[in-house]
């Protein structure tokens, strides 16, 4: 498996057209873990994507997780999973990935965070810290969630919502050390500069 120990910013990314350079540009700027999260395409479509993903993450180094579908994930043997609260459970996701593979869980609550301690899961997600169009209809949970993730988290957690170089201090503040980034890249004109500018803010002292 992966280790997570240092990986800091990891990318979550629908499908998108040029999603090969797009995802060799993020990892050059600093990318150190990919998810694919692509909640229209059918399996079949999403399988074939999922191979191109996964190829430019193994080209590179990077371990490449796709978004709530284990059995998928099996097939395109992809080095994970990520599983939300209503999705299947991490349980399942680790009887059909297996001991090797990497699951992840989102959390979105200190009740949640506390549940996933006993799961088999290798990180937890913690946030939305502000609310985000990836999330709708999701109320961000703000910095105090970060700080008793911090403080109770018995895995390796990386924070979600709004990951920018002008939030991230005030993440790390609150005891951040892992981030997930959506919009700061994907919408970027030039992602691996982007990246970059994350990149450093992160790893800033």
């Amino acid at each position: 498996m992966a280790d997570l120990g240092t990986r800091r910013l990891y990318l979550c990314t629908a499908d998108r057209p040029d999603l090969a350079a797009f995802l060799a540009a993020c990892i050059r700027g600093g990318v150190d873990i990919v998810q694919l999260r692509d909640k229209v395409l059918d399996a079949k479509p999403l399988l074939a994507r999922a191979r191109i993903a996964r190829d430019v993450c193994r080209d590179h180094g990077v371990p490449f997780i796709l978004n709530d579908r284990p059995d998928l994930a099996l097939d395109v043997e992809a080095d994970g999973v990520h599983v939300g609260q209503d999705d299947a459970p991490p349980a399942l996701a680790r009887r059909i990935m297996g001991d090797d593979a990497i699951v992840g869980l989102s959390t979105h609550a200190p009740a949640e965070l506390d549940a996933a301690a006993a799961e088999p899961v290798d990180y937890v997600s913690a946030g939305p810290v502000s609310e985000t169009p990836t999330k709708p209809g999701r109320a961000g949970v703000g910095l105090d969630y970060l700080r008793y993730a911090t403080d109770h988290a018995t895995h390796p957690y990386f924070v979600t919502g709004g990951v920018t170089p002008e939030t991230v201090p005030a993440m790390k503040a609150a005891g951040a050390t892992r981030f997930v980034v959506v919009r700061y890249l994907t919408e970027s004109p030039d992602p691996e500069a982007a990246a970059r500018r994350l990149r450093a803010a992160i790893d800033e002292d």
